[in-house]
């Protein structure tokens, strides 16, 4: 090779080199590559009943999520049934998203400031709140009785942010997913479960005789669907969906259906709320921090 080229050639390779490295940008998923694919991938948890749960008998997934993923593919697709759910977890459901791994996630999620950087939401389509699962005999009636105690929740949450907050002298526990906790509050290794009040009473259902939710609702936690950041198409195409089943009776049916009551009479007020209106009320509440202990003498 001609001295002269020697730079110019290896200038070459390397870019070649660091493109070949370089993660590939997911292309951008819209209604009509939806419909060019002929199912709409959503990811969803298979962990959080009523939310979103997987029958093992049956190797099918149900739940109120659920219903919210297949009334968009009835929208996009026509057929509620042209839809692939993918396991998810708080940790993994925004990079999963990124990556182009599914088209939307549909997960008991937080429209929250902090995500709002990294992908877009839609409009709110469940407003839920932070609570405390308990055993039944137990001395703990808010978070402010945690101070000494263990409680546990799950890795990349809010309510792990949350409760960090606001009982700064709590021992927090995480793992990967509420049937864990669940199973570390009833060995007796946690002395609380904290996450959304309606993920509690899913768990608490399991076994009613022995545990009970306390606390009241010290958050307010809108949920909204994730969809990647700049897809303008998809995100109308998703809040279409919500008004659509706002006004059709269909979401009333789901909420009676999952959560065992009619939506509270105040759902309007925040049913299909924008993300930036629904991001700032997160973040403008401040449940007070349990008081520190008093001095000794």
């Amino acid at each position: 090779m001609h001295r002269s080229l020697r730079p110019w050639f290896l200038v070459a390779l390397a870019a070649m080199l660091l493109g070949t490295l370089a993660p590939a940008r997911a292309a951008e998923t819209t209604p009509d590559t939806i419909k060019a694919r002929g199912v709409l991938r959503v990811g969803v948890k298979f962990d959080a009943p009523p939310f979103g749960q997987l029958d093992p008998r049956t190797n099918k997934v149900d739940g109120f999520d659920i219903d919210i993923a297949r009334a968009v593919a009835k929208t996009i697709l026509g057929d509620e049934n042209k839809i692939e759910f993918v396991g998810v977890t708080s940790a993994n459901r925004i990079p999963q998203l990124q990556n182009g791994n599914i088209d939307l996630i549909i997960a008991t999620m937080t429209i929250t400031q902090a995500r709002m950087q990294q992908i877009d939401f839609s409009n709110v389509y469940y407003r839920a709140g932070q609570s405390l699962l308990v055993r039944k005999d137990s001395p703990v009636k808010s978070y402010r009785d945690l101070a000494g105690r263990s409680v546990c929740t799950i890795t990349g949450s809010t309510p792990e942010q949350t409760i960090r907050r606001v009982a700064p002298r709590a021992t927090v526990i995480v793992l990967e997913s509420y049937p864990e906790c669940f199973t570390a509050l009833r060995g007796g290794r946690v002395d609380a479960e904290t996450t959304d009040n309606v993920l509690l009473f899913g768990l608490q259902q399991q076994d009613p005789a022995n545990f009970k939710l306390t606390g009241g609702l010290f958050t307010f936690e809108p949920y909204g669907i994730g969809i990647a950041k700049g897809n303008r198409a998809l995100a109308a195409a998703v809040n279409t969906t919500l008004t659509h089943i706002a006004g059709d009776g269909s979401y009333a049916k789901m909420h009676a259906k999952w959560l065992k009551e009619s939506p509270p009479g105040d759902w309007r007020s925040w049913f299909a709320e924008s993300p930036e209106k629904a991001a700032e009320q997160f973040a403008t509440q401040f449940p007070s921090p349990s008081p520190a202990p008093a001095a000794t003498r």
